[in-house]
């Protein structure tokens, strides 16, 4: 049986796009929206059994204050957040806000759906490597947990620096390799290595994470 619910997300295409998908598998989507003041008005307004609530920054203050609000005062409704990988202090403020589960953005449809399903039954719907990731990271701390950006400049070489900088001023395949003296082969390898560290999908995502987190001034002080 479709689930009756609502997509809310940062960017109203993604909003739809996601909307459209989940029409398309038989579930009946109320409306899609982007976040703004008038969000979880609407949510509430319309009372859709479950809310895929987008947000691009879920250690954010305030992140989740839609969330806490859908939830005191239309309590069954089952929030499902949508995310980029989290810190354990990310999920954390998701789900004491009163999120049902958490979801990465770049989750496949199927995921999303389940997650639906889960959250609509009144269990917790939450992937199990998300969980993993964030019990690894709460029994062995980095040494500035409140520091993303020193993080993740933690995980790169030297080499991989040089790299993501690159890839931040904007340089192709091409352009980088020509910058490192390397063959364009060994500059796409060393991208794809950035990529998977960083935990992202594309490189428009590895320099915007950049940056959010403040890695890019701490790259620019490490190269200096």
């Amino acid at each position: 049986m479709g689930v009756r619910l609502m997509v809310v997300d940062d960017h109203r295409l993604l909003a739809e796009a996601l909307a459209s998908a989940l029409k398309l598998r038989g579930h009946r989507v109320l409306a899609a929206a982007a976040p703004c003041a008038g969000a979880a008005d609407l949510v509430v307004s319309r009372a859709p059994e479950v809310c895929l609530l987008g947000t691009a920054e879920p250690a954010a203050q305030g992140a989740f204050d839609p969330v806490a609000r859908i939830k005191r005062e239309r309590p069954q409704i089952a929030v499902v957040v949508l995310g980029p990988v989290p810190s354990p202090r990310g999920i954390g403020a998701a789900f004491a806000a009163g999120a049902s589960g958490y979801v990465r953005h770049d989750e496949r449809i199927e995921g999303v759906e389940r997650a639906m399903l889960r959250a609509r039954a009144g269990d917790a719907a939450v992937a199990p490597q998300l969980l993993q990731q964030a019990f690894d990271e709460l029994l062995h701390p980095v040494a500035q947990p409140d520091d993303e950006g020193a993080r993740l400049l933690a995980l790169l070489t030297p080499r991989e620096v040089e790299v993501l900088m690159r890839v931040a001023d904007g340089e192709d395949t091409r352009q980088i390799a020509a910058g490192m003296g390397t063959a364009p082969s060994t500059a796409r390898t060393h991208v794809q290595r950035v990529l998977m560290k960083l935990e992202v999908g594309s490189r428009l995502e590895a320099a915007a994470l950049a940056a959010r987190t403040g890695l890019l001034e701490r790259m620019a002080g490490a190269g200096g």
